[in-house]
């Protein structure tokens, strides 16, 4: 098996006041006004304090000794409350352990969205994380980052973003667990990473011009540091996410070893270029029913669906992200032929019906049947998370007057994930208070 090397990392308060308060974010306000850096450096130094201190008290105290806690047989014996889905005729039960990897710009908004309603719909347990919504990423996943987690617990599904670490995750879910994620072809993620993510990212700050993502490929070692602030974002960020190490020479063994695990582990590796084809395997592999994979698509950023990629760009941000593009390569080949296995008519008339149940869904619940502006959103409780300094995220306005039995779906389909933790009883005092600095100063 594969080791993936570990960099020191920053005690846990470090690491939070670097994720609240990045270093370089004043900066920006310093490049716009006086006014605002003042008001910047002022609140940001209190902000922090205060932090601080409320942050003493957010965690429990870090344990010295590093002994393993021997995981009971209670977790692998664990099972899902009973259902009434055996009762219906099918020939298999719905699955309920699931560990779905969350990556970065892959429509794995939507995928969570999905998995939020399913596990509410049939009071699953969910490993939720404490104080933000992700598990404290880019640091790698722990079990203590999980919400009120004692040793032996149990759960049902995992799906918020995190840096993968199996063998931490594994040790909260059953023996039997599904494991699922998303993927997309690396060069339009690069994209829509570089245009969401760049103000997070010193590195890109020094880039000229109106289009920066083209300066930067231009000659990336000019402005890339793999050890700089937010720098993964900037290259091979699938592999990133799903634990490993993003800098390595794509030529290394390790590279393709890595692969071939991540290929062990995970029943199901979606693709975002055919999400249709990809929740019908999802759902197929689940053993679910359709109106469990319907969606909206949620997080979407305005004109994210006309790439700006010339051809010769296309070609240099995959060379670029090469290990990334190995790891695609290698899982649309598995993705085909699976759904070879499924049966290509099969698939084309079960695409056609969820798009037809999607086109239904629209007409019933959203006003003007698109997603519209953040600024045209007119419920507040609807608004997405917005990148900083920037609102380019999509969101949807629900029909005034929608049939009762389609009331509570509608609302559920179209509710963003900040929204949607919250009302599952998640506490983001940290993902809320960093919202409010922003709002604060305009960034």
């Amino acid at each position: 098996m594969d080791t993936v090397c570990r960099k020191a990392r920053p005690p846990p308060f470090l690491s939070l006041m670097l994720t609240v308060f990045p270093p370089g974010l004043l900066r920006l306000q310093v490049m716009k006004s006086g006014r605002s850096m003042g008001k910047g450096l002022a609140l940001g130094t209190l902000l922090t304090s205060l932090m601080l201190l409320l942050y003493s008290y957010a965690l429990s105290p870090l344990q010295a000794s590093t002994t393993e806690t021997p995981i009971p047989s209670a977790c692998s014996s664990f099972r899902a409350p009973s259902s009434n889905a055996s009762l219906s005729g099918h020939r298999c039960l719905p699955k309920r352990d699931i560990m779905f990897m969350k990556t970065h710009k892959t429509a794995s908004s939507t995928i969570l969205n999905i998995l939020l309603r399913f596990g509410e719909k049939h009071r699953l347990k969910f490993a939720f994380p404490n104080g933000r919504n992700d598990f404290y990423y880019p640091s790698f996943f722990e079990r203590r980052q999980v919400r009120d987690y004692r040793p032996g617990m149990c759960f049902n599904i995992i799906c918020n973003h995190m840096r993968f670490q199996y063998e931490e995750v594994r040790k909260l879910l059953p023996a039997g667990a599904t494991f699922v994620t998303v993927l997309r072809d690396p060069a339009y993620l690069f994209e829509s990473s570089f245009h969401y993510f760049g103000r997070i990212i010193p590195l890109t700050w020094k880039l000229s011009g109106e289009d920066k993502l083209a300066e930067f490929l231009r000659d990336p070692w000019r402005y890339y540091d793999p050890n700089g602030f937010n720098a993964h974002y900037l290259q091979n960020l699938l592999f990133f996410d799903l634990g490993y190490d993003n800098t390595l020479n794509p030529s290394s063994p390790r590279v393709e070893q890595s692969i071939q695990e991540i290929d062990r582990r995970f029943h199901l590796v979606m693709l975002l270029e055919y999400f249709d084809e990809s929740l019908v395997l999802l759902k197929d592999l689940l053993c679910w029913e359709l109106e469990d994979v319907l969606y909206f698509k949620l997080n979407a950023r305005k004109d994210s669906a006309v790439s700006r990629l010339t051809g010769e760009l296309y070609q240099k941000a995959t060379a670029w992200n090469l290990i990334d593009a190995k790891l695609y390569r290698h899982f649309n080949a598995t993705f085909w032929r699976k759904v070879e296995a499924y049966g290509r008519e099969r698939m084309a008339e079960d695409v056609a019906r969820l798009q037809e149940e999607n086109e239904k869904m629209t007409r019933i619940c959203i006003d003007g049947g698109r997603p519209v502006d953040a600024n045209a959103i007119q419920e507040s409780a609807m608004q997405p998370w917005q990148p900083l300094g920037k609102k380019s995220i999509l969101g949807y306005n629900l029909k005034k007057r929608i049939h009762k039995k389609h009331r509570k779906l509608c609302r559920k389909m179209v509710t963003p994930e900040i929204q949607y933790l919250t009302d599952l009883g998640v506490n983001l005092w940290i993902t809320k208070l960093w919202s409010r600095v922003r709002d604060f100063l305009k960034w």
